[in-house]
């Protein structure tokens, strides 16, 4: 993947084929952004059922964000690679907190609309759920090891 083309603009294949580079980004903090935000997607998915549209404006929101986060994420390992700064240390703990705490939000949203649905819909709740209760402890991980 050229350094150049921002995770947010790759296909899912294009994104897929870059993560199994052997290459420093983007690798397990875009991928878990990503996660984080499939999870909000089927979030929103959920709450259209639900017909929710504050739920639905929310989680289109988070996924946003998160895939934003995808992309600074990739940049701050970059710098850091590139520079060795205590600056650029500091954005690769601090971004992953912040894919944490927005995977959190993706969560108890899922969590909230969950309740609403009584349909299989409702499956694609505890997906998001469990996703995103993942994404949120991967990236914690991701920033202790970034200490």
């Amino acid at each position: 993947m050229s350094h150049d083309v921002a995770v947010s603009e790759l296909n899912v294949g294009e994104f897929l084929a870059a993560l199994g580079e052997r290459t420093p980004t983007p690798a397990s903090g875009a991928a878990t952004a990503i996660t984080g935000a499939f999870a909000a997607r089927l979030v929103e998915l959920a709450a259209r059922f639900a017909q929710d549209e504050a739920a639905v404006s929310r989680a289109k929101a988070l996924s946003t964000r998160l895939t934003q986060l995808a992309d600074e994420d990739a940049d701050a390992y970059r710098a850091l690679m590139e520079t060795g700064s205590e600056e650029a240390r500091r954005r690769t703990i601090e971004v992953p907190l912040e894919i944490a705490a927005n995977a959190d939000d993706v969560e108890r949203l899922a969590g909230q609309v969950g309740t609403q649905l009584t349909s299989s819909v409702a499956g694609d709740a505890e997906a998001a759920e469990e996703l995103a209760r993942a994404a949120a402890r991967v990236a914690r991980r991701l920033a202790e090891l970034n200490a």
